[in-house]
């Protein structure tokens, strides 16, 4: 199956573990494949920068490298208009459809709340692993 992670799910799984960390390992085995966009790369990247502030002993880059080199990298739609009340989700959306994935793992309400949109499945992790039984 293929999906997208929310930045959340990232950031969780390299700064804390758990379900979010559970989904990357799934990746690193070929039991879901991962898509993103140049755009949502930045922002894994800007977003994990500025945690590293408040958690300095946390060695980031190597994760998300390690991360990186697994994805499957794709050409975002245009969405045309503004759909998630956060327009900054909106970078996710374009790229799930870009990528044709059928789920978006988040976290976050305002990503969560458009569930269904254009066909895309957007569940939290703790659904994501019960749904792929890792």
């Amino acid at each position: 199956m293929r999906a997208v992670l929310d930045t959340n799910v990232v950031i969780s799984a390299i700064f804390f573990g758990g379900m979010p960390l559970k989904i990357v390992r799934a990746a690193f085995a070929k039991k879901v494949e991962l898509v993103a966009s140049r755009a949502v790369l930045r922002e894994y990247r800007e977003v994990a920068e500025r945690l590293h502030v408040q958690f300095p002993s946390v060695n980031y880059r190597r994760p998300l490298s390690i991360l990186e080199s697994k994805l499957i990298i794709v050409r975002p739609v245009a969405l045309g208009e503004t759909v998630c009340r956060d327009p900054d989700d909106d970078a996710i959306i374009a790229c799930a459809l870009g990528g044709k994935a059928k789920v978006i793992c988040s976290g976050d309400d305002d990503l969560l709340a458009l569930n269904g949109f254009r066909g895309l499945e957007i569940m939290q992790p703790s659904d994501f692993c019960q749904r792929m039984k890792i």
